[in-house]
């Protein structure tokens, strides 16, 4: 091997290092960068049904979602309140109503995706009460009247709530719940200086999630041992200040960054979807209650703070990040709620309007607020139009007709059935193919522990 040629190898050694290194910090950084942009998006655009709602402020759905929503499995069991808050100015008063025993929760989410405190039915109760949400390293003195203090893991944080409704007829006692679910400053409010700092505009377009990992990780440093990890990503430019590397990068670290980019992309869309194959019986219901556990440092009022709710390998816990925010960002720890769906019946064929089917409980699935099922064609996963306007069913559906042995069957079909008692227990499906979802919330322990097992849909006739 001549000098000439040796040369190359290395150099050809060091560009795969680079794109390597560049595709981690793609799977690292990606929660982070889709989490801001859903936050400005959801200051500016809106979320869903909610109207865009500047920081520090409640924008609240009006409705439960029906099929005009076009919004990828959105929920029709409760009714969204969000707020985008901005710590920098001081800490804020979150004021919460009293829900007379109705199920609520509210998620607070740092801007990594880490679900770090919960208030509601199952974590604090559903009784009136005053909250101070404060920013990282606060050490004020909280006021008398607050039942806890909430700090912050970041200084900008997404607050997701979410209302039971039983049914439009619900929607005035949600409404006036959510006007008296209020954020006030604890002092005069200061000036923002933080807020949703701007990426250098003139980054070329495919070096761009770079810039915004490279600006936002700086403004909103993670936990200690995450914050070492990422000196790795010193090479690829992501840990310098001020004016940014990739206005002018060299060709070498833009063809990195662009394969590490390509690279990362598709180890996240791959553990994004879920496993095929295995043991698991035909029609099996999927679910991973452990989806979220990714936070292993900042577990605040309403979190459980144990082993089995964090994931040992932090290194691991970062695609694993990447993938719930890819696939259901802002979702709950498996503690609070579970998501289930299956896409084919007990004999493994693809569900299809063009069938009717049966879903039988033997008994209500074990679940300390309420469970339901729901309606969604495919691929879009939206919800079903139907005649009846029922999009989901569940324990808190009027009508439901029980068997004498306390069995449910749910009938899933085009058309309404004939018989009373099978129309009863309607779920309309679409002509084509379709996906139902099973949500369970604040799931009894055989569902966190797998021993409990959904029944599976079975074709009739």
């Amino acid at each position: 091997m001549n000098n000439r040629t040796s040369a190359n190898s290395t150099d050809n050694r060091a560009a795969d290092s680079l794109a390597d290194l560049a595709a981690d910090a793609y799977v690292y950084g990606y929660p982070l960068v889709f989490d801001v942009s859903m936050i400005s998006a959801s200051m500016h655009e809106g979320f869903g049904s909610l109207p865009p709602t500047p920081f520090n402020r409640f924008g609240h759905s009006t409705k439960l979602a029906t099929p005009d929503a076009h919004f990828v499995s959105v929920n029709n069991d409760t009714v969204y309140s969000i707020a985008q808050i901005d710590l920098s100015g001081g800490p804020l008063l979150l004021h919460v109503p009293d829900t007379a025993g109705a199920y609520y929760v509210l998620q607070f989410v740092d801007v990594w995706s880490n679900n770090f405190a919960y208030l509601g039915k199952r974590a604090t109760g559903t009784e009136e009460g005053d909250w101070l949400v404060v920013p990282p390293g606060w050490s004020g003195t909280a006021p008398d009247q607050v039942r806890g203090v909430i700090e912050a893991p970041t200084t900008v944080i997404s607050l997701i709530g979410r209302n039971a409704c039983d049914g439009p007829e619900d929607m005035p006692r949600v409404h006036a719940l959510q006007q008296r679910l209020t954020l006030t400053p604890l002092d005069a409010p200061a000036a923002h200086p933080t807020g949703l700092p701007a990426p250098d505009p003139d980054v070329p377009e495919e070096l761009r999630f770079y810039e915004r990992l490279r600006v936002w990780m700086a403004d909103f440093p993670p936990a200690g041992p995450d914050q070492d990890y990422q000196e790795r990503f010193q090479p690829l430019g992501l840990l310098e200040e001020g004016p940014s590397p990739y206005v002018n990068a060299s060709p070498a670290l833009v063809k990195a960054l662009t394969e590490g980019l390509t690279a990362g992309k598709a180890r996240v869309e791959t553990a994004s979807k879920p496993p095929t194959g295995g043991d698991r019986p035909p029609g099996a219901w999927e679910a991973n209650p452990h989806l979220f556990d990714y936070n292993l440092d900042h577990l605040g009022i309403g979190t459980i703070d144990a082993p089995q709710w964090k994931i040992a390998d932090r290194e691991a816990s970062y695609l694993v990040r990447a993938a719930a925010a890819r696939a259901g960002l802002w979702g709950n720890h498996g503690y609070e709620a579970v998501y289930a769906h299956t896409f084919t019946d007990s004999t493994g064929e693809r569900l299809n309007g063009a069938r009717s089917y049966t879903l039988r409980f033997e008994q209500p699935p074990p679940v300390e607020s309420f469970w339901s099922v729901t309606m969604y064609d495919t691929p879009d996963y939206y919800l079903v139009a139907n005649p009846a306007g029922r999009y989901s069913l569940g324990d808190r559906t009027p009508g439901l007709v029980y068997a004498e042995d306390g069995s449910l069957t749910v009938v899933i079909q085009r058309e309404r059935p004939d018989d009373p008692a099978e129309a009863a227990n309607w779920l309309p499906a679409p002509e084509g193919d379709f996906r139902p979802m099973i949500r369970l919330y604040a799931p009894g322990p055989s569902v966190l522990d797998g021993t409990y097992r959904l029944p599976p849909v079975v074709a009739k006739g």
